[in-house]
């Protein structure tokens, strides 16, 4: 085969209409799914500590049990005993 028939060949085959709406679906396909993937993205969310949360929780570290001991002792608002 030469190389000009080869040229014809491979014009022909580039030029026809099923090659022409195979690419055209693909291209129309893989732009909805980049549209679609970029539509449900969501960046993560940075946590964000306010300086007062940083505070309480530098105290509770610094603190150890005895500050664990207070704020679990919740039987004292409510009157009741421990037996």
């Amino acid at each position: 085969m030469s190389s000009m028939s080869m040229f014809d060949l491979l014009k022909e085959v580039l030029t026809s209409w099923q090659v022409i709406a195979v690419t055209l679906g693909l291209l129309i396909y893989i732009r909805i799914v980049i549209f679609a993937s970029k539509a449900t993205y969501r960046p993560p969310k940075i946590k964000k500590i306010s300086f007062k949360r940083k505070k309480v929780q530098h105290e509770a570290a610094m603190g150890g049990p005895e500050m664990a001991e207070s704020s679990d002792n919740t039987n004292d608002e409510l009157g009741l005993e421990e037996a």
